[in-house]
């Protein structure tokens, strides 16, 4: 059975709606790539110092993701955004007005308290109005909307240093902030209705942490979706090295990379809501990290044997793994939902804090240590994807002989691994 959409907004508004909410917080990546140059001249700073400007973010992001879930859990899904947004838009301008590195990272760290609501709240939303294939649909619809913001954010960031300085990139973001703070304001409706929210209690909530996450399947499905992912992240959190240092173009040429990666995410979400209800979703995760694996094992290849990496060549294995990912994700995110009716939020914001978590790590840690040769990054990639697919085996094998409950979207009654 599928539950109609909210009578708010249709089907298609709201897919909008929580594309452009999980839009923000790519774009506080992305945009400020091509002006990492500009800001270290300016702050005196190394490479490294500004790569903490993005280890900053991700980490502050971990940490309130494990609250976003639960709070909009116990007083709705709508408020918890709402507030998200205005504290997003805040920091922003605390940004552009930053008089030195340390004051930008204090404000960085605010932007991402306040940036997770949109991806983590929006995919509690989604389990919310749907059910089923349809969730998987509007899932796969806002996956492919969300898809054009790092593809366009660093070019729209290289369009603000051609007119100005860099704080003209984080008043772009305070913009954005208040634009989907009006549009929430008066398009999104609540979901989740009083008689179904659960009393925000630290001790529960404690202890409803830890129940999800020392359960045994929620954390192979997390590790296979989380690790696939960081393949293909090790290159974004790499892109002023990567684009600028090894690839030898310009601060306004990183579309280079983010196009055929964002291409090939928006046609994997595509594929995966036309697929929905027509392939086992089994099936769909094996193809997804077939995808990943051809282009981690091409990736390596190219950067061993070719005497210097140049584009097209280097950046069309990241559109394939980009591909693969949004295939994986929302099979593997739907059926973690699943497992918890009654906790969404909480699971939407454990998953996030284990994906998030692991991509401050590889941007604080792995990318300053690997981007500094394109084999060394292609190596990264593909140890990243084969751990992935690790886990998602380990998990096929146990669905095998424990099949998981039949309202999960992982095993379709009848079907076979």
């Amino acid at each position: 059975m599928t539950t109609p959409a909210p009578a708010g907004p249709s089907t298609r508004r709201l897919a909008l709606l929580l594309a452009g909410l999980s839009m923000f917080g790519p774009f506080s990546i992305d945009t400020i790539f091509p002006a990492f140059p500009q800001m270290a001249a300016q702050f005196g700073a190394d490479k490294v110092a500004m790569q903490q400007t993005i280890a900053v973010y991700l980490a502050a992001y971990a940490l309130m993701s494990i609250v976003h879930g639960p709070l909009s859990d116990a007083i709705g899904r709508r408020r918890v955004i709402l507030a998200g947004l205005a504290v997003f838009t805040l920091a922003s301008v605390g940004c552009a007005l930053a008089p030195d590195l340390g004051t930008l990272l204090a404000f960085r760290a605010l932007q991402g308290l306040s940036a997770g609501v949109g991806l983590i709240v929006g995919r509690a939303v989604i389990r919310d109005v749907l059910q089923g294939h349809d969730a998987q649909r509007l899932m796969s619809q806002v996956s492919m909307i969300f898809g054009i913001a790092p593809a366009i954010a660093p070019v729209i960031g290289g369009w603000m240093l051609g007119a100005g300085r860099w704080p003209l990139i984080f008043w772009f973001l305070a913009v954005f902030g208040v634009l989907l703070l009006a549009s929430v304001g008066r398009w999104l409706p609540e979901t989740h209705p009083p008689e179904l929210r659960l009393p925000l209690r630290p001790r529960r909530l404690v202890r409803d942490y830890l129940a999800i996450g020392a359960n045994p399947r929620f954390q192979r499905l997390a590790a296979a979706g989380a690790l696939n992912f960081a393949g293909l992240f090790l290159y974004i959190a790499s892109a002023p090295d990567f684009v600028m240092e090894l690839l030898g173009l310009g601060e306004r040429d990183f579309a280079w990379l983010f196009l055929p990666t964002i291409g090939g995410m928006t046609l994997g979400a595509f594929v995966s809501g036309r697929i929905a209800g027509r392939w086992p979703p089994m099936r769909q995760v094996e193809a997804g990290f077939v995808c990943s694996a051809l282009a981690a094992l091409a990736n390596v290849a190219y950067n061993a044997l070719a005497p210097a990496i140049a584009v097209p060549w280097a950046v069309l294995p990241m559109s394939l793994a980009a591909f693969g990912v949004a295939l994986v994700f929302p099979v593997l995110t739907l059926s973690i939902l699943d497992m918890y009716p009654r906790q969404r939020g909480s699971a939407s914001s454990l998953q996030a804090f284990f994906q998030l978590v692991l991509n401050a790590a590889v941007a604080g840690l792995l990318s300053p240590w690997l981007s500094h040769h394109g084999l060394h990054l292609a190596l990264g990639m593909a140890v990243f994807v084969a751990g992935g697919w690790l886990f998602w085996r380990w998990e096929a094998r146990v669905a095998r002989r424990f099949p998981p409950p039949p309202s999960s979207p992982m095993i379709e009654p009848g079907e076979q691994l």
